[in-house]
């Protein structure tokens, strides 16, 4: 007999999703929190109508949260880093350059 793990995400009493590890699950449950806080203020725009724009506007919005507060400055982008030189070879190299100083 195999016995499995599964996290189960329920709201108001509904099964929305199950996963097999628990930070999936807080991930999604987050995400939920964050669709329940943007609902009601999608709801007061006059430019999204019906129920179900809302609803995916909010979930978007939910899942792209990264780039939503680097849009509203509320945090600064990700530098990309520059691949890094082989320590060991830029050692040797200042070795070389302070001889070459040294000998002039």
């Amino acid at each position: 007999m195999a016995v499995i793990t599964q996290y189960v995400v329920v709201r108001d009493g509904e099964q929305k999703m199950t996963f097999n590890s628990k930070s999936e699950a807080d991930a999604h449950d987050k995400m939920l929190d964050m669709v329940e806080e943007l609902f009601p203020l999608l709801e007061r725009s006059e430019t999204l109508t019906d129920e179900k724009q809302v609803e995916d506007m909010a979930f978007f919005l939910a899942r792209e949260r990264e780039q939503l507060l680097i849009a509203l400055g509320a945090k600064k982008p990700a530098k990309k880093k520059a691949p890094k030189a082989d320590a060991s070879a830029d050692a040797g190299d200042d070795a070389a350059k302070k001889k070459e100083s040294k000998a002039a």
